[in-house]
């Protein structure tokens, strides 16, 4: 079942809107709140930085492995993990 919604929008906007009447505007409409009510809804979920850092704390993670890494680190870091990650992908393609 569905419900009537009515919106009131510029005059400007409503003639422009003509313009383009091949396009289903109900649609855009009712697809537009659906994707915003997501987004709110996924709002709701999101934890904060803190919370997180918090419950790691209480989990007994070390602070310190969570300071940011220098440029440099992280690229070796990343290097190693690409290299591991061709070495897997290789071997179960060989399959």
């Amino acid at each position: 079942m569905s419900v009537t919604f009515t919106v009131r929008i510029p005059r400007r906007l409503a003639e422009k809107m003509k313009r383009h009447s091949e396009i289903n505007w109900s649609e855009i409409v009712r697809k537009s709140i659906e994707e915003y009510l997501e987004r709110l809804e996924e709002a709701k979920t999101r934890v904060s930085a803190a919370e997180v850092l918090e419950e790691l704390r209480e989990m007994g993670l070390d602070e310190e492995l969570l300071e940011p890494l220098g440029p440099d680190r992280e690229k070796k870091l990343y290097e190693e993990m690409v290299k591991k990650e061709w070495k897997r992908l290789s071997m179960t393609r060989a399959r």
